[in-house]
């Protein structure tokens, strides 16, 4: 079984890192670029390299189901061919932002409708455990609200916590490593190749995003890692796995409702090498530790938050185990 699971990450692996390296040159030749606003002369870097992302775990959910079909691996095919469709609704409404810039309404509601292909089978199941409260059953508000919004809410959360190099597939590689371990231990077939082939196209995509950033993921990336989060939770039926696990992007939520989501300044103002929040005003989660450190690098900024999703994947293993 693990071998499947080697292989489709290889696979997801090695397409995501050649077609990053395609993309980069091309990307910046037709103008699709982004200035990365924490660093000194707000250098340009191409833009929407999330592409890459989509296209390697294409590839890796691809040789899955040929393992499936020709090798004998035996999982839902339905479950996976509708998660697969609902992630790639979501991967083109990211393109389309990334290339248009849809208002933000119309960004946090569209994705309401990717859900269609999940909730069109009745996928997962209606019971929830929730701490503290036991087991509830949500019965059909289950499949008509909850899927949907898990799917507009997860996507758009991790579209919200980015803009550092590194963060947002540094923070997500840390998701599905934890989803990987959970699936892996639960024997669900799901989860693990959704979770595989997600990790190892953001670890490849990490080579090019880490700091100094060659390539920025766009909202097409970003947008991605959420849906194939809520994808993966509501087939393996690991709602409370995967609220734990976004908790740091539900903090700068807040954080941000309370500014009403500023479109501008949430970066950081780079001196002499150090982040501090513009204007001295904590707009988000990562103003709020550039302020609470009275200054800090880049580098320093993301593996803080990679530090801090890492130590609620292990919570959420310590709880699941």
């Amino acid at each position: 079984m693990i071998e499947y699971y080697v292989a489709s990450g290889i696979v997801a692996f090695f397409v995501t890192y050649l077609l990053a390296k395609v993309l980069i040159p091309r990307l910046k030749s037709a103008g699709i670029t982004g200035n990365d606003v924490n660093k000194t002369g707000r250098p340009e870097v191409a833009e929407m390299g999330g592409i890459a992302i989509v296209a390697g775990f294409s590839a890796g959910m691809l040789l899955a189901i040929f393992f499936h079909s020709f090798l004998g691996l035996d999982f839902d095919l339905t479950h996976i061919l509708a998660a697969v469709i609902t992630i790639f609704i979501i991967a083109l409404i990211g393109i389309i932002d990334d290339l248009l810039d849809m208002p933000q309404w119309l960004k946090a509601t569209v994705p309401l409708f990717a859900a269609i292909p999940l909730v069109a089978i009745n996928v997962g199941y209606t019971t929830m455990s929730i701490p503290f409260l036991g087991v509830i059953d949500f019965g059909i508000i289950y499949v008509l609200v909850l899927i949907p919004v898990g799917i507009a809410v997860a996507s758009n959360l991790t579209n919200m916590l980015a803009g550092f190099n590194g963060m947002e597939a540094g923070m997500g590689a840390i998701i599905f490593a934890v989803l990987l371990l959970i699936g892996i231990s639960k024997s669900s077939i799901e989860i693990s190749i959704i979770s595989v082939s997600m990790l190892f196209s953001l670890l490849a995509f990490l080579f090019f995003n880490k700091y100094p950033a060659k390539l920025f993921p766009g909202d097409v990336g970003n947008l991605t890692i959420g849906v194939a989060l809520a994808s993966a939770v509501v087939i393996g039926n690991i709602e409370t796995a995967g609220a734990i696990l976004i908790i740091p992007y539900v903090i700068d939520f807040f954080i941000k409702l309370c500014n009403r989501f500023p479109s501008t300044k949430w970066w950081g103002e780079n001196r002499d090498g150090k982040l501090y929040p513009v204007d001295n005003k904590v707009r988000g989660f990562a103003q709020l530790i550039m302020k609470l450190s009275n200054g800090i690098t880049e580098q320093n900024l993301v593996f803080i938050f990679i530090g801090l999703e890492a130590v609620f994947g292990a919570i959420a293993l310590i709880l699941f185990f």
